[in-house]
This record gives C-alpha cells, structure tokens and sequence, in this order.
C-alpha cells in the first residue's frame, strides 16, 4: 500500500501537507521557506521558523528503495552561529516541528545565540507521513470483572495493531529508534554540518542514546534530560513508575504531618498515612483520589485541601494533574500521534505479551504498591502486537554528554538515569524536584546554554522550584 494513503491529520482541523517548495535529497541542501507559508496548520504570527523537508529511505537496508518526506524546522542563531542543534520533545509519538520556537520561550534559550536549532517531526508523525490506523471506540461491559475488563481491552488493541501492522507492513516494521537515528543523520548530512549537538528530553534520551551509538563520531554535544532506563523492559517501566509514584505519596504524607496545624490527618506520618488510606478506601472515585495522592509537589497544598475536603464530606472539585505515564513533556503536544507511539513501543520494548502473565505482575504490583500499583500502562501493553522485538543496544562513546536526572521525578524515574549514565557514560547533573522535563524551565537551564557554547559539563546538583506554603 502506498504510504500516502496513511497520511492523516493528527488534531482536528490540522491539515497535513507536503512541503513541496522544500523538498531536498540527503546530497542536497535544505531548502528552507517560512513555516507559516508551507505548513498547514503553523502560527501565523510565527515569522523566524523556517520548514524544509528531505527524502529519506522507508528501509535502510534498502537506500534504493521506496522514501517518506521528512518533516524539519529551523530557527537560525541569532549570533555569531557555531553550529547547530537538534532537538527533540520525546514521546515517542510527539512532533519536535515546533520545539526550537518553544525552547527560545525557555530558560535554555541562549543555546540559539549561537547554534541554529533543528526541529523535525519523526517518522509516523505529522507532516513526516503521519500514521492513521483503525480505532474500534467500544468500551468493556461495566458489570466485568476487573481483570475481564483488562482483557477486554488488551483483544481490543491486538486487533487494532494486527490491522495497523498490516496497512503498510514495510513502514511499521521501520518504525525504530535506530532508523529515526539515521533520518537525523540524513538531516545532518543535508544541514552540511560534520557534527551536530543535540537536546532530547524522555524518550528523546533514548533517541540521544542510539544517535551517539551508531554515529557518536558526528555529534558535537549531547545533552538529556529525563533520562530513559538503556533497558526497555516494559515490566519493570511500569514497577519503577509505581516505586516513585508511592514514595511520593509517602513524602506527601510526611509534608502533611509536618503541617497539621492546617490539615490535621496527624502529626506523624504514620498517622497520616493510615488517614489518607482510610479515606481512599471509602472514596467513590478511587483513581481521582490516587492522583492528589501522587501529585507533584507544586500541587501539595491543592492536594491537601482537596483530601481535607474530602474527608469533611465534600465531593472532588477536580484533582491534582497525575504525572504523565507516557514519555513525553506533561504538556500534550499538538501533533501527538498515539500510532506511532505503540509502534515505537511495542518494536522495542521488551517483557511479556501474554495477557495472562501480565494480570499476574498487575495483581502482585498493585499489593506491593496500593496507591501507585494499579495504574500501570506498559506492562502487557504489546499483547498482540505482531512483529518481534527489538531491543535497544546502547554503547558508550566519546563525545562530551550531559546527562540530567530528576530526583523525585516519575516518569522517568531517577535510577534510570544512574542505569543509562553506567551503560554510555556522561557526566550527571541532579536537578532537585519531581518534575520531567524541566530544565528548560529553572535558572540552572543555564547550564544547558554553557554545555553548548563551551563543552562544560556538570556533577553537581540544582534546586527545583520550591514546594508552595501549606494553605
């Protein structure tokens, strides 16, 4: 099937188009136009990021082959230019096009100074042949068992990926880490640049990762922030998630002991733990209750005082955003394409796709756990996916990396990060918060600009932003 027929838009009313006045081959320059001109969709009032596109292989194991259009932006240095870095958000599944304009919003904006910054859209996504597979919208039988209801849905998504596997088999088969790595290659090759540098946050980590692994002789320097674990065990994402999901509600706890004069659950945190899974026991909507439990520390006075609310009779106003279980920022981009997320997943990630098996490590997770347990989202998740696995081989190399670890993060839990800086090396700067993704956002963001300009890496650590006073 022609890969044309997959193209589909990825937000309502986005329509997707090809960049005709840029298309370029791997020897050619980019040939760059104004992204508001050639892009559907693009801010208007956006007048620096310019869109180009470049023909890369489906196959690399076939260069001759049949290609896709590669989707990619650029915002030009606004100084003296040293080179250029590419940039990606993480996902998989979420678009970079827009990137190098929101990093410029950022504390990490003086990397444009001196360095062009290159966005791109992955393959499978947006403007680079966005994905579009059949969704069956059926909800399980309420009146199921929990676990009936799991498989339920698990039969759903296996029939989804058996026909979205067979509309274009050669394109999903590609859908890897590794040839994402060489499309930025391929990038490279047509920026005319010998080494690029490169800013990748959650799963753009792993992409870091394969691109120093296979091409590390042509990176300049590499910056990740959120890091991924090297081992893309879907199991063990789901364990290590929930461990720091539940030492945040223990920490939690212990800020509310620290506070009864507000809250009173107690002045220990034994106390308020009891409280708090006591009340969560007799809650109607257990899962809105887990999310105050486990949010992040910016929300812990809401948290409090929704729980206290709670407690007094009261019905929940709206919790406390949950961190995000899929890897990506906790902003949901606009050109997310959940598709090419599965794709990504389910090609490389590894642990059980029995159904049966999974329900076995859910059960045992959600005792080990009781309030971050249950709310697993990839273990099992490939029941039913088609083709084999994988899995990522990550190597260390030479080139000057800056790893960024998050301590009391969740999503991308902080031991990945020790994991990966062990498997590829790096020096490993410990930002202090539960936040993903947020370098960009604090004033040690500075640090990032004087990796970039000068090679500095960093050891230490940096604050977060401070836990809001109790109310």
């Amino acid at each position: 099937m022609m890969l044309t027929k997959l193209l589909a838009p990825v937000l309502a009313g986005l329509v997707l188009v090809p960049f005709a006045p840029g298309v370029a081959t791997a020897a050619e320059p980019l040939k760059w136009k104004p992204c508001k001109e050639i892009a559907s969709g693009w801010p208007a009032n956006d007048a620096r990021t310019e869109c180009a596109s470049l023909k890369v292989p489906v196959d690399y194991a076939k260069p001759d082959g049949r290609t896709f259009d590669l989707a990619v932006s650029r915002i030009k240095a606004s100084g003296s230019r040293a080179g250029a870095v590419l940039v990606n958000p993480g996902g998989p599944g979420d678009s970079g096009m827009g990137l190098p304009r929101d990093l410029l919003e950022s504390t990490v904006a003086g990397i444009g100074t001196h360095h062009d910054l290159i966005g791109f859209a992955p393959r499978g996504i947006g403007y680079s042949a966005g994905l579009s597979c059949p969704h069956d919208s059926a909800e399980p039988d309420p009146s199921l068992p929990d676990k009936e209801k799991a498989r339920f849905t698990a039969e759903q998504n296996a029939k989804r990926y058996r026909a979205c596997v067979a509309k274009d088999p050669e394109f999903m088969r590609n859908l890897t880490s590794a040839n994402i790595a060489r499309d930025m290659d391929r990038v490279r090759k047509a920026l005319g640049e010998d080494k690029i540098g490169y800013f990748g946050i959650s799963w753009g980590t792993a992409l870091g990762a394969e691109y120093r692994t296979l091409f590390d002789s042509h990176v300049s320097r590499m910056l990740l922030d959120s890091v991924m674990d090297p081992a893309f065990d879907l199991g063990r994402v789901d364990y290590d998630e929930a461990a720091a999901r539940e030492a945040s509600f223990h920490d939690l706890a212990g800020w509310i002991a620290g506070n009864d004069r507000v809250y009173h659950f107690g002045t220990t945190k034994a106390q308020v733990i009891k409280a708090l899974l006591d009340l969560r026991a007799k809650a109607a909507d257990r899962p809105a209750v887990d999310s105050l439990l486990t949010a992040h520390r910016a929300n812990w006075p809401n948290s409090a005082h929704q729980l206290a609310a709670l407690r007094s009779g009261a019905s929940l106003p709206g919790a406390a955003p949950q961190a995000r279980t899929a890897f990506g920022w906790n902003e949901p981009n606009p050109e997310f394409n959940g598709d090419q997320q599965d794709a990504l997943i389910c090609n490389e990630g590894t642990g059980t796709r029995d159904f049966e098996t999974y329900w076995r490590h859910h059960v045992a997770l959600s005792a080990k756990f009781p309030v971050a347990g249950s709310h697993g989202q990839f273990d099992g998740r490939c029941t039913g996916w088609p083709l084999p696995p994988t899995p990522w081989q990550f190597t260390a190399g030479k080139s000057p990396l800056q790893l960024v670890g998050h301590a009391y993060e969740s999503v991308t839990p902080y031991p990945w990060v020790r994991d990966m800086q062990a498997r590829i090396g790096g020096a490993l700067l410990t930002v202090e918060d539960d936040e993903h993704g947020s370098l960009a956002e604090l004033p040690c963001g500075a640090k990032a600009v004087e990796f970039f300009d000068t090679g500095k890496t960093s050891n230490t650590t940096c604050p977060g932003a401070p836990i809001p006073p109790a109310s």
